[in-house]
């Protein structure tokens, strides 16, 4: 267990990395909008925030240790399909179809999903106090990703950009529990590190066949939010958050997910004019009330022992 002044300074970098994340669904969307074709544009932010990491990585003196052996070669190439490769996908294209709040307010959903798959393999228990959180979170998601309508998935009326943000959620949960099994064998930097490198290379064999890459035409904006991703939303916000599972454990860490949406909100509509409707706010109240009811029984239990 880290020090009390450790422990507060690791909660100071899970706020601050939410705000990050919150962030880059405001980057995304830009990237989204003016690019038809963003896979060269994800895979060049992984090529920048894995050089910084390296770079971070020898200024302090720690090198750049290879995996030693298949198992964790397996977990390198883990971290980089499901957590940077399919998660980008899923984010930009999604990001195509529907605003960067929303978009949001459907990841705030995470924390309960990783839970639910604790519980299913044995780590956690399930009390009633938890799945009433977990039931009203997943109310509130339907009604996000419904665009106010908790039943139009039922229905069949859910467009691609919602369905492709809900392969963000369960690639991401994919990305915390392998990290976790990551952290026995590597650092936080070069966990991110190798993420960033393996799933640039995916992105990058993804990114060619998409015909050519016109680079020259990219924008001034679309630089500015591919380099805000790179540096702050990759290189800094995932080094933190990995930290953090580290100290912590995945389902402590994941609670902090919550404040994501409620930065990605403020900033879009600040940034983006973007503004959700009364129903898709309320929706995403609810995740974000069912989470805390998951989370707060435990985490305050053991705080008290």
């Amino acid at each position: 267990m880290p020090a009390p002044h450790g422990l507060a300074l690791t909660y100071v970098k899970l706020v601050l990395a939410m705000a990050m994340w919150g962030g880059t669904w405001i980057a995304g969307r830009i990237i989204a909008r003016e690019v038809t074709a963003p896979l060269a544009v994800a895979a060049l932010r992984f090529v920048v925030a894995g050089l910084i990491v390296a770079g971070v990585m020898l200024l302090r003196g720690s090198g750049i240790p290879l995996p030693r052996d298949g198992k964790t070669w397996g977990l390198v190439w883990a971290l980089g399909f499901f957590g940077i490769f399919l998660y980008a996908i899923c984010f930009f294209y999604g990001l195509q179809h529907i605003s960067a709040g929303r978009g949001a307010l459907v990841v705030a959903l995470n924390p309960v999903v990783i839970l639910l798959l604790a519980w299913l393999a044995g780590k956690d228990q399930m009390t009633p106090k938890k799945a009433l959180g977990c039931a009203i979170a997943l109310a509130g998601c339907l009604t996000v990703i419904g665009n106010g309508d908790p039943l139009s998935l039922l229905r069949g009326s859910v467009g691609i950009g919602e369905c492709l943000i809900v392969g963000c959620v369960l690639c991401w949960t994919a990305y915390t529990f392998i990290g976790w099994r990551a952290s026995s064998h590597f650092s936080a930097l070069a966990t991110t590190l190798y993420a960033c490198f393996t799933g640039a290379v995916l992105l990058g064999l993804a990114a060619l066949t998409q015909g050519a890459i016109m680079i020259e035409e990219w924008s001034w904006r679309v630089w500015g939010s591919m380099l805000f991703l790179a540096v702050f939303g990759t290189a800094i916000g995932y080094t933190w958050f990995t930290a953090a599972v580290q100290q912590l454990g995945a389902g402590r860490a994941a609670i902090f997910i919550n404040l994501i949406p409620v930065f990605a909100v403020l900033q879009a509509a600040l940034l983006l004019d973007e503004r959700p409707g009364p129903s898709v706010l309320g929706g995403g109240l609810l995740v974000i009330t069912g989470v805390w009811l998951t989370t707060l029984q435990k985490y305050t239990r053991e705080e008290a022992t």
